[in-house]
Formats: structure tokens, C-alpha cells, sequence
């Protein structure tokens, strides 16, 4: 392939500073495509958002954790390791900055955020803009992608579903709160991971754990359920819940015993003030910052007001005199009806010089959403030099991810032809959007595999053929595509 100027290149416009924005403008100028970033945030009408704290790019504001690192047999691991073939940026910080997790890549939210920005900054490629862009982007950038994540512009979304003739679907997420470390009473609360299990940077008791007995725990349901919460307003009454984050409040409604096998599961845990007593649930809390001054409380989102909020959780056994550096709230997510509205190449069907990539195109979860960032910039960036990428394989998770997107829940191509309404909802990744692998039948014993050891076998097969299946693409990828430099 002949080597072309930067300068010769006109530039990718990417809108939207969050994780996908960030990591699709990283890809696409590391293959040296020039690209112009722009970030409503940080400018006097927007210094930030009802999420968001700061105007730096890549801020986290729901949790600080990528989740788990296994790419042994857990689909987000399986993903975070085929992103770093990728020469992830949001990865390659991410795993600088991280903070003990268990089995989970927890970072400091801070510290990454500044990372990323920095990097962004400093790339002789990328130009950041600070500014909203309202309505439909102007009709000479030929080439955009919109990864303006849950809180899109409304003359953004409203331009959007204008074009497409659609509805467009939304749902609330809920952020959890976070505890100055030093306001937790340690002869109540102790350190250990569930099962004591050592994750990347971590020493198997990297959560603070809470244990309530069971009087303590009904009480606690109680007040939960009789917690006076902040209502919608009018046009967000109809939003539903995304399912994967869901309010503790709501949780207790669904069931007493919902949080005791949820959040507040004691499996795995024992409490050194009272080791013969099995508590009978246990709140966990998870490193927030480096410095390890801040904890989160693990699932714990909410959307109580916040004078119950800080009552309730403070029955908490550990917490009575909880500091809180935040306490919990509700944002409103919005995305598109994907598999109707984008095409393969993540691009909108009806105008197709805009791309798509992040919370916004139906995936849910910061890696998910950088992940798909990473792809629609290479995408763009090929279609910028003259390149097609080859097929991304099915059976990566970056590649099911994908399809879940542009093809899920669709039964037919009667349904696209008409538009047809569908159950298509965000998704984070997991092993249910692979396609089959039955995985080895016989163990090494020659015994038959069955139980929830041919589960863990059948995922450990699925995570073998992804990660093979991704080397081979980004082998590939060599032969006419420059990679991306870590």
C-alpha cells in the first residue's frame, strides 16, 4: 500500500468525548487518518452533564470497574484481552491505572480520565473542539461518528430520529455511592475478595465487606421499600430500567431475598469479628481511587433522595458514620433501534457519512462501549485510505458484539424491510451472543464432562475459539491495515 500524508486525508469528526468516542478517535488517527474530536463539555454552557463531574474525556461516572479480567472463561474478559491485540487505548490506561479489584479491572476513575485526555492531547493527529454540536453535523463533514453515549444532545437525537422516522428507546441507569474510606469503622467491616480470589493488581481482599444478619437485613429491605425516591418527570415516565443496573430500591420490591442473591450475596465470605456466625448478607465495597481514600458501594445505585439515602445506608454495619464523597442518582440512557437503523459497517442506513459507535448504538457496560468505539474508528479510518477491513469473525466477542447490534433480535428480513418492532434492548457482552460451542465432552480423566463443570467447560471453549479467532484477524489485519501502536 502506497503511503499517503496525513495532510492529503480529509479529517474523521468524531462527536462525543466518552469511552467510544475517545477510543474510535485514538484508532482511526493511529492508522493515520487525521481526526477532529469534539466534546460538548468544558465549555461555560456545559461544563458538564447531569452525570457528569469534570470535562475530561473518558470520565467514568457509573462505576470505576471494566469488570472482570478472566479471559479464560468471562465474555467482558475474553473482550478486554482481543482490545488490547486491538492496541486499545482505553485498555492500555485502563490497565495502567488500576486499583485492586478481586477478579475485577477497577480503576482509578481520576487518574484515567486524565491519562486518556493527555494521550488525546498530545497525538499529532487529533484535534479536540470543545463545543455542541447541534442538530445534524454539517453536510461538508463526510465522514462523522456520533458517540455521544446516554446523554446525547436533544437537537442531536431529535435531527437523528427525524432522518430515520423512528422512535428512539431509552432507559435509566443509576449511579451507586461512594464512601470516604476513612469514615468506615474497620471492628465491624474487614477486607477480603469473594473466595479470596487474587485478580490483576490485587491480594484477595480487595472489597470491604458489610455483614448483616438476617433482623438487620429485613428491616433494611423495609426501609428501602418505604424510601421516598425522586420521581420523573413527565415525558421519562415510560423509561424502563436497564436490567443490569438496576436500583437497589427496585430490587427489594421485585422480592426480600432479590439483594441476598444480588448485591448483597455472603457467599464466599467470612467475617473475621464473628467467624461462626455465616452472615446472612453481606454489602461490598470496592476501591474507587488509587490513593484508596474512596470506596464504592458495589451495586448499590439508587434513587432515593438523598436524606433517606444517607440514613439507610447508613445502617449498613461499618457505615453509621459514612462520609460520602457522592451518593447515588439516576441518568437517562438513550439509544437507537440499531439493527433497523445501521448497517454492517456501523453506519446509518438512511445517511450513511454517519457512523454510530458506543452506548448509543444498543451495547451497555464502559468496555462494551469502547470496544465498539475501537471498531467503528478503524472502520472509518479504512474507508478514509481506501481499505476494507476484512470480515470481523462472529466468534470473537468483539465480533458478536457487533452482531448483536446490526442483526439482533430481527427474525426475518421481512422485519427490516418494514421496520418492524422488535425486543432489541442494550446488552453488555456475554457468552449468549456467541454462536453455539458445545465444547469437550470427555475430561482428561476420560470421565464425562456434565454439571456446572460442562458449563464452565463449554465457556472455557467459547473464550479459547474467540481469543484464536482474534489473532488470526488481527494477523490479518497486517497485510494491507496499519495496526494501532499500544
Amino acid at each position: 500500500m502506497s503511503k499517503v500524508s496525513p495532510t492529503d486525508i480529509s479529517p474523521i469528526h468524531v462527536i462525543g468525548g466518552g469511552l467510544a468516542g475517545s477510543e474510535a478517535a485514538w484508532q482511526a488517527a493511529q492508522m493515520g487518518v487525521p481526526v477532529i474530536l469534539h466534546e460538548m463539555r468544558g465549555t461555560p454552557d456545559h461544563p458538564g452533564t447531569a452525570a457528569h463531574k469534570t470535562d475530561g474525556l473518558a470520565e467514568l461516572v457509573c462505576s470505576n470497574s471494566f469488570r472482570s479480567d478472566d479471559a479464560t472463561s468471562n465474555a467482558v474478559g475474553v473482550l478486554h484481552a482481543e482490545m488490547r491485540l486491538l492496541g486499545s487505548l482505553i485498555m492500555a490506561q485502563g490497565d495502567a491505572h488500576q486499583v485492586p479489584a478481586g477478579g475485577a479491572l477497577a480503576v482509578d476513575r481520576h487518574g484515567f480520565s486524565d491519562a486518556v485526555t493527555q494521550a488525546l492531547e498530545a497525538h499529532p493527529l487529533i484535534t479536540i473542539e470543545r463545543g455542541e454540536i447541534n442538530g445534524l453535523p454539517p453536510q461538508d463533514w463526510d465522514s462523522v461518528i456520533v458517540a455521544t453515549g446516554p446523554l446525547t444532545a436533544p437537537a442531536l437525537a431529535e435531527a437523528v430520529l427525524e432522518l430515520t422516522g423512528q422512535d428512539a428507546l431509552a432507559f435509566f441507569d443509576a449511579i451507586a455511592p461512594i464512601v470516604h474510606t476513612e469514615s468506615i469503622d474497620m471492628e465491624k467491616a474487614w477486607f477480603q475478595s469473594r473466595y479470596d480470589k487474587v485478580g490483576p493488581g490485587g491480594t484477595g481482599k480487595d472489597y470491604i465487606n458489610c455483614a448483616m444478619d438476617e433482623a438487620l437485613y429485613n428491616r433494611f429491605i423495609d426501609a428501602l421499600v418505604e424510601a421516598d425516591a425522586h420521581d420523573f418527570k413527565e415525558w421519562e415516565k415510560d423509561t424502563p430500567y436497564f436490567n443490569g443496573c438496576l436500583p437497589i430500591e427496585v430490587m427489594a420490591v421485585r422480592g426480600r431475598e432479590t439483594l441476598r442473591y444480588g448485591p448483597m450475596k455472603p457467599v464466599g465470605l467470612t467475617n473475621p469479628h464473628d467467624p461462626d456466625t455465616k452472615p446472612h448478607a453481606v454489602v461490598q465495597l470496592r476501591q474507587d481511587n488509587a490513593l484508596g481514600t474512596l470506596f464504592n458501594i458495589v451495586g448499590f445505585q439508587t434513587k432515593i433522595r438523598y436524606g433517606a439515602q444517607s440514613d439507610i445506608l447508613r445502617m449498613i454495619p461499618g457505615l453509621e458514620n459514612a462520609k460520602f464523597a457522592r451518593l447515588g442518582g439516576m441518568h437517562r440512557n438513550t439509544y437507537l433501534n440499531s439493527p433497523v437503523l445501521l448497517d454492517g459497517q456501523m453506519r446509518l442506513k438512511a445517511q450513511t457519512r454517519l457512523r454510530f459507535a458506543g452506548q448509543i448504538t444498543g451495547c451497555e457496560g464502559y468496555v462494551e462501549s469502547a470496544s465498539i468505539g475501537l471498531y467503528t474508528g478503524r472502520l472509518a479510518a479504512a474507508e478514509r485510505l481506501g481499505i476494507e477491513l476484512p470480515p470481523l469473525p462472529a466468534t470473537t466477542a468483539l465480533g458478536s458484539l457487533v452482531g448483536h447490534i446490526t442483526g439482533g433480535h430481527v427474525s426475518s428480513e421481512e422485519d427490516l424491510e418494514a421496520n418492524a418492532p422488535r425486543s432489541f434492548q442494550p446488552m453488555n457482552i456475554n457468552f449468549g451472543l456467541f454462536p453455539p460451542h458445545e465444547g469437550p465432552l470427555i475430561d482428561a480423566e476420560g470421565k464425562r464432562i456434565k454439571g456446572k463443570a460442562k458449563g464452565l467447560a463449554r465457556k472455557q471453549a467459547m473464550a479459547k475459539r474467540a481469543l484464536e479467532d482474534s489473532a488470526h484477524w488481527v494477523e490479518s489485519l497486517g497485510e494491507g491495515l496499519p495496526q494501532a501502536a499500544e
